[in-house]
C-alpha cells in the first residue's frame, strides 16, 4: 500500500504533467486538493498560482502567491512570481519585507536573486528608476556566475550555420522533407512580441496555439551528438551528409510528436524563440512550414530581457554586454536566412504591430495562407492558456506602454549600446 506522502507525490506529478500538456482544469483541481491537504506547504500554492495565471485568473494567482510567502516568509519565488504577473502593485509592507530579506545574510542565494528582480519591478512601477536599476543590476550580477553562456561558443554555432546552410545545400536538398504544412514557427528573441503574434494567430479558427515546444531543439541536439576534439561540431555539418530520406522521417516525427500539444485545427503555432538557430533544419524537414521572425527594437528588446528572470535557458540575458552581443549575432543569422532562403521567413516588427494592428494581422494571415478573421484583431478576447511572461499583457488590447520604457534607464545602458555594434545601431537609429 502507498503511504499518504507517496500518494501526494504522485498527485503532484500528475498535476504538473497535466499543466505541461495544457490540461489546466485537471491541474488546478489536483493542486487545490494538495493545498487543502497540506496547508503548511509553501510549494503547492505557487504551483497552483502558476496554472491559475496561465488560465488568466490573475486575482487567484496573486492570492496563492501571497499565501506561499505567508507560509515561508523568505520565499523568493513567490515574490518574483508576483512581479512576473506584470500587473501586481507591491504594497509598502511587501517592499519593506523584500528589502529586509535582501539585506539579511541568512537569505539564500536563489531567494536573493528572485527578490532583487522583484524589487526592480516594484520600484519601476513606482517610477523610482535609479533604485529599480540597482536591484535589476544586483539580481543579474548574482545570477550570471551560475550561467554557462559563452559569446565564443555562440559565434561558433552561428558560423557553423552560415558555413553549412548555403544556397547550394538547399538547391541540392530541394524536395526533401515532410510535405505537412501544419506548423507555424515563431522565432526570435525572448520579450520581442512572440506571445502577441501567437495569440493573434491562435485566435484564428484554423490555428491551435501550443507553447514553446522543444522538439526542434531536441532534434538538433540528437544530430549534434558528442563533440569530438579537434573537429567541427557534427551539427549542422551533418545536414550535408545525411541521406534525403532522413529529412522526411524527421519531419514526420515532428508532426507526430507534437500532436499531444494541439487540438483539431489544421495549423498550429510553435513559438520556441531559440528555433531561429535552426531555420535551415526546419526548411529541410518541413519545407512547407511557415517561419515568422518576431523582431523588436534592440534597446527595448534587450532591456526587457535583462529585467526578466527566466525559468530556464536564455542565459545570455544576465549581462548588458552579453545580451547586446546576442542580439547582434541573431540579426546577422536572420540576415543569412533571408539571403539563402528568400521569402521563407516573414519578419514582423513589434512596433509595427502596435501601430497598425489590423494591417499586420492581415500580413501575417496572408503569409500563412489563411483568410482574414476579425477574431485575430480582437485577440485579447480569445480564451486560452498562456505560460510566458507576457501572458497578462496579451489578454489586454494592444499595449503601447513598453515601447519606450527603456529610455528611463538609458543612462545606465551604455554597455548594451556598445555591444550592439555599429551596424545594428545604425539600422535601428540607436544614438
Amino acid at each position: 500500500l502507498q503511504r499518504p506522502a507517496d500518494e501526494d507525490n504522485v498527485r503532484a506529478l500528475y498535476a504538473s504533467a497535466c499543466a505541461g500538456v495544457g490540461r489546466n482544469a485537471d491541474a488546478i483541481e489536483a493542486f487545490e486538493g494538495l493545498v487543502r491537504r497540506h496547508p503548511d506547504n509553501h510549494l503547492y500554492p505557487v504551483s497552483l498560482a502558476h496554472v491559475l495565471k496561465a488560465e488568466g485568473d490573475i486575482d487567484g494567482a496573486i492570492a496563492h502567491y501571497r499565501k506561499a510567502y505567508a507560509i515561508k516568509p523568505d520565499h523568493g519565488d513567490a515574490f518574483w512570481s508576483l512581479a512576473n504577473t506584470k500587473s501586481h502593485e507591491f504594497t509598502d509592507e511587501e517592499v519593506g519585507r523584500m528589502e529586509a530579506l535582501v539585506a539579511d545574510d541568512a537569505t539564500g542565494e536563489n531567494e536573493r536573486i528572485q527578490i532583487c528582480f522583484a524589487l526592480g519591478d516594484a520600484f519601476e512601477r513606482r517610477r523610482e528608476y535609479e533604485r529599480s536599476f540597482e536591484f535589476y543590476r544586483q539580481g543579474n550580477a548574482l545570477k550570471q556566475p551560475s550561467t554557462y553562456h559563452s559569446p565564443e561558443h555562440l559565434q561558433v554555432r552561428i558560423d557553423g550555420q552560415v558555413e553549412v546552410c548555403t544556397e547550394e545545400l538547399f538547391d541540392r536538398r530541394r524536395g526533401v522533407g515532410c510535405d505537412a504544412a501544419d506548423p507555424i514557427f515563431v522565432v526570435g528573441l525572448p520579450r520581442a512580441g512572440s506571445t502577441l503574434i501567437e495569440q493573434i494567430l491562435s485566435s484564428h479558427s484554423a490555428v491551435d496555439g501550443t507553447m514553446e515546444l522543444h522538439n526542434v531543439l531536441n532534434l538538433a541536439k540528437r544530430l549534434r551528438g558528442r563533440d569530438t576534439a579537434g573537429e567541427a561540431p557534427r551539427y549542422p555539418r551533418i545536414l550535408g551528409e545525411l541521406e534525403d530520406d532522413y529529412f522526411r522521417r524527421f519531419g514526420e516525427q515532428f508532426i507526430e510528436d507534437t500532436r499531444a500539444y494541439r487540438g483539431a485545427a489544421p495549423f498550429f503555432v510553435d513559438k520556441m524563440p531559440n528555433n531561429f538557430f535552426h531555420v535551415g533544419l526546419i526548411k529541410l524537414i518541413l519545407p512547407n512550414a511557415k517561419v515568422i521572425d518576431a523582431r523588436r527594437h534592440p534597446m527595448a528588446c534587450c532591456f526587457s530581457g535583462y529585467k526578466q528572470l527566466f525559468g530556464e535557458g536564455q542565459e545570455f540575458s544576465y549581462g548588458l554586454r552579453e545580451i547586446g552581443n546576442y542580439y547582434r549575432r541573431y540579426v546577422g543569422l536572420m540576415d543569412h536566412w533571408d539571403r539563402v532562403l528568400p521569402g521563407f521567413v516573414l519578419r514582423v516588427d513589434h512596433e509595427d504591430v502596435v501601430e497598425d494592428l489590423e494591417g499586420q494581422v492581415r500580413r501575417l494571415l496572408d503569409f500563412c495562407g489563411l483568410p482574414f478573421e476579425q477574431a485575430c484583431v480582437d485577440y485579447h478576447e480569445t480564451e486560452r492558456s498562456i505560460r510566458t511572461p507576457s501572458s497578462e499583457q496579451v489578454r489586454q488590447p494592444i499595449y503601447r506602454g513598453g515601447l519606450e520604457q527603456w529610455r528611463h534607464y538609458e543612462r545606465w545602458l551604455g554597455p548594451l549600446k556598445e555591444a550592439l555594434g555599429p551596424e545594428v545601431r545604425e539600422r535601428y537609429g540607436v544614438a
